[in-house]
């Protein structure tokens, strides 16, 4: 009955302030405790009990009373900072004034005329009681004041963090506690694991929602390639200003890398009691990736020594970022391997299969892993050669792979396939990925492609195949991508499976008809990086590949059309004319497709009236990567843009503007913004009206001249009448007799110079870094349904659309 009073009483005092016209003074405690002093209400009953229409209603008719209430409720938060919350009274009203902010911040952020507010030390319009709440003239920002309590209480003891004193007298003194004695779980820097409480979880996770709900109002402003401006909420809590930012930032991490969520692997545990962990897990990484956004010196993207000319953008960009300094700094072997398993463990953990169908919990928050992993890669380099040092990297590609095939035909997650591939394409960059590629696969994964036998390499490749066969046409931007990680690796491939040369193959083939070459700026780009991939195996690593090399001779035809392209206006009608007549960009039947994996479940687009957060376009391929040359002792030589044999972007000068993709490739600027309806809209017109892109003979020329097909058409001129002699000679029908003559072959001598490997490494740019922004904030809206958080505020850094 208790709780029904509350809720009852609580709702009084919200119709009370809804219908008040004039302010409430600022002293007047019996009316503002009925918020916070004598009520036990859930979070979600005060979503439930605060309408947003009533916030919108007081925020615009009775400004003075939001901000004496936000004032208040920071001013609770203060104080129990301050005594450390001794009473389970004090502890109730520190949560209840969490909630009400954690309700009220959105629609302040949504109303750019209350934006300021927060950042200001005098409460809002009305001014009310203003002497006693502006004590002195060095008076903090409402902000920092809120910020700093929170920490604090993230660290108080029989609270949020385990009692260390040492008799029932003894008091621990909030003032001199040293947080880093209390951090929350073992892991980087800290050896002792605290005894597991779920009530501190519940408090930690409530405390930790309101820091993120904080951090949002990145969420209300419109998409900006200038990096430059921060977000205060994190600039400040990031700075040296938060004494518990080391303690914080180490146990957030620990939580994370620390969570297992089968437990003790009993089936069905968690149908049987809550996991408060799980809660707090998913509220930690959330505000990690949020705080890792800015690196404080003014950039989204990786450590690169600034120019001259952004000396003076670094020095208004804010103090320096410590979370992503503590980042960057880690360096010991075991935290890296303690980091890297944990996050391992999370993301294979949909993958696991047992026998009794949903006896083991699925987390759900592997999005937010994958920027977790990403922003360790991009901070922390040695983190990334730690990755790469033992074929552990294998551990996260198997499972990235894994999203990648399951959400290609969703277009809600395309912002999934984006993060994972970027992952790929970073760590392609290093020449120990394409080494590990190597190793044999062997693991039971429940995917629904081809079974084979072969190593990662083979992965991945029929993955990709099948992702551009059959995953969305939102994902066409990608192909670039996918087919550079492929370049990238190909130096390195020691043997591919029959089934994934025939799938490379099946993609030339598919990519090199003429209606596809012909109806589109950029899409013989993927015949030139197809065409890469190819040489690099015959130059480098001839001896192992005799599958590639038979499907090769197999499908010569394919390599002589493309010689003998047609360029004339009359074919190049015609190839249009056909494309007309079968709108589909690759043709997905002549892939034969055998047996999926054991347990697997085919693709399924999004259920009707799932959410998704836009996005907005990626940069081309050009401008995401930059071009490295592997010299003879291994090292990587940056190539001057421009100078590589054949610069796959050599046509980018005549092409403005034309890319019928939603990629940025081709566009004058890259600080342009489109969302996804906007580039719906911009696909669809340039797909409809010929008038944006005309296909000339010379345009076809200017390429085809570059088609790097010499080596290829050595192989086919020395080897193709070797093998049709040995099967009339021998009468062979048998594939397995030509793999093996195949094998034993040799090329030594008979080719054209190896040419020099060129790897395309990631590079951030202010394209990328407001992409990442975007997608972030966009999972965080999504995820955080109990409570609604920011569901029908205004936000602008994204749409919110219903499939």
């Amino acid at each position: 009955m208790g709780s029904t009073d509350s809720k009852l009483n609580f709702r009084k005092a919200v119709i009370q302030l809804t219908t008040k016209t004039q302010p409430v003074e600022a002293t007047d405690d019996a009316f503002w405790d009925q918020f916070w002093a004598d009520t036990t209400t859930t979070v979600q009953d005060v979503f439930a009990l605060v309408p947003a229409a009533e916030i919108r209603a007081v925020r615009e008719e009775s400004p003075s009373n939001l901000a004496t209430l936000c004032y208040k409720a920071v001013e609770k938060l203060v104080q129990g900072a301050e005594c450390g919350c001794p009473t389970e009274r004090e502890k109730q009203v520190v949560l209840n004034c969490t909630r009400v902010l954690t309700r009220i911040l959105p629609y302040i952020f949504e109303d750019q005329d209350w934006r300021g507010f927060f950042w200001s030390t005098v409460p809002g319009a009305g001014r009310a009681g203003t002497d006693e709440l502006d004590e002195d003239d060095g008076a903090r920002p409402l902000a920092e004041s809120l910020l700093l309590a929170i920490a604090d209480l993230l660290f108080c003891p029989d609270f949020t963090v385990h009692s260390h004193k040492r008799g029932p007298d003894s008091v621990e003194n909030m003032q001199s506690i040293d947080s880093c004695e209390y951090i929350w779980e073992a892991g980087v820097g800290f050896a002792q694991s605290p005894p597991l409480n779920y009530i501190h979880d519940l408090n930690r996770t409530e405390l930790l929602r309101l820091l993120l709900t904080c951090f949002s109002e990145a969420m209300y402003l419109p998409p900006s390639s200038d990096n430059t401006v921060l977000n205060p909420w994190v600039t400040f809590f990031c700075s040296t200003e938060n004494r518990h930012a080391l303690p914080l930032f180490t146990s957030l991490l620990n939580v994370v890398c620390a969570y297992d969520p089968v437990g003790y692997g009993i089936p069905y545990n968690h149908l049987l009691f809550s996991d408060y962990r799980e809660q707090l897990v998913e509220q930690a990484v959330q505000i990690l990736i949020v705080t890792l956004e800015h690196d404080g010196g003014g950039g989204g993207g990786s450590h690169r020594p600034p120019s001259p000319s952004s000396m003076e953008e670094q020095e208004s960009a804010g103090p320096e970022n410590l979370f992503v300094n503590y980042l960057s700094r880690i360096h010991r072997e075991e935290d890296f391997d303690f980091v890297l398993k944990g996050l391992a463990r999370l993301l294979t953990n949909p993958l696991t299969q047992t026998y009794l169908p949903n006896s083991t919990k699925k987390i759900q928050f592997h999005q937010e892993l994958l920027v977790l992993f990403w922003k360790l890669c991009d901070f922390n380099k040695k983190f990334l050669f730690f990755v790469l040092k033992s074929s552990d990297v294998l551990d996260i590609l198997v499972p990235i792979l894994f999203c990648l095939n399951d959400a290609r035909a969703d277009q809600s997650r395309v912002g999934l396939m984006h993060i994972g591939v970027f992952i790929l394409l970073l760590l392609s960059g290093e020449r120990n990925f394409g080494v590990r590629l190597n190793k044999p696969f062997s693991a039971h994964v429940p995917m629904d492609i081809p079974v084979f036998t072969g190593t990662h390499a083979d992965l991945l490749i029929v993955v990709f195949h099948k992702i551009v066969t059959t995953g969305h046409q939102r994902l066409q931007p990608l192909f670039d991508c996918l087919l550079t990680i492929v370049v990238n690796v190909s130096p390195y491939l020691k043997s591919l499976s029959m089934v994934a040369a025939n799938k490379l193959l099946h993609l030339l083939e598919a990519f090199s008809t003429n209606w596809f070459l012909f109806s589109a700026s950029q899409n013989h780009h993927l015949v030139f990086f197809l065409l890469e991939a190819f040489n690099n195996i015959i130059q480098y690593q001839f001896d192992g590949n005799c599958n590639l090399v038979y499907a090769i001779i197999r499908k010569r035809n394919v390599f002589h059309q493309l010689a003998n392209l047609p360029s004339d206006s009359a074919s190049i009608q015609r190839a249009l004319q056909r494309k007309r007549k079968t709108p589909d960009v690759i043709s997905r039947t002549s892939s034969q497709e055998t047996v999926s994996m054991e347990g697997s479940h085919p693709a399924v687009p999004a259920e009707p009236g799932t959410l998704k957060a836009s996005l907005i376009a990626i940069p081309g391929i050009d401008k995401l990567t930059e071009k490295s040359q592997v010299s003879e002792d291994g090292t990587m030589v940056s190539v001057p843009v421009g100078d590589s044999q054949h610069a796959v972007q050599s046509d980018q000068s005549a092409v403005t503007g034309t890319s019928d993709t939603e990629s940025n490739s081709g566009r004058d600027s890259e600080d342009v913004f489109y969302t996804e309806a906007e580039m719906e809209r911009r696909r669809l017109s340039s797909a409809s009206s010929s008038s944006n892109w005309v296909t000339t003979p010379e345009w076809v020329l200017s390429w085809k001249c570059k088609l790097p097909l010499q080596t290829i058409m050595r192989l086919l001129q020395v080897l193709v009448p070797q093998v049709e002699k040995i099967c009339i000679d021998k009468g062979l029908t048998d594939e397995s007799e030509i793999l093996k003559f195949l094998q034993h072959g040799t090329l030594v001598g008979l080719l054209p110079v190896p040419h020099p490997i060129l790897i395309r490494k990631y590079q951030a740019n202010a394209g990328t870094a407001m992409w990442f922004r975007t997608y972030m904030w966009g999972v965080v809206y999504l995820r955080n349904v109990d409570p609604p958080i920011w569901y029908d505020t205004d936000v602008r850094l994204f749409e919110i659309q219903r499939m």
